[in-house]
């Protein structure tokens, strides 16, 4: 495989993954709404910043412009962490009350 589509494979893994941790972490906390979705990005985007040196540790030969690791695969990350985060947060949280 090409190391392009191996970066943009890992990355949606890499995605879940964080969405898992995102989810477990604000679960354990018990914070306001509208912090609990900036603790979920500020893990996001950590996980993605350290997969970004480890990519570029492991492919910097192979691939010739190095922007290219940085952004392969970014939308694809965090369109699965948010559809994933989501999911999970609401089957183990449960709907957040609607408040009037």
């Amino acid at each position: 495989m090409k190391p392009l589509i191996v970066i943009y494979w890992l990355r949606m893994g890499l995605g879940i993954i964080a969405a898992a941790i995102s989810t477990v972490l604000t679960l354990l906390r018990d914070e306001p709404s509208y912090t609990i979705f900036m603790n979920g990005l500020s893990i996001a985007l950590i996980i993605y910043l350290i997969s970004y040196y480890m990519l570029k540790a492991k492919f910097r030969a192979q691939i010739e412009p190095q922007s290219k690791i940085m952004t392969m695969g970014i939308g694809i990350y965090f369109f699965t962490w948010i559809v994933f985060w989501i999911l999970m947060y609401t089957i183990l949280k449960g709907p957040l009350p609607i408040t009037s």
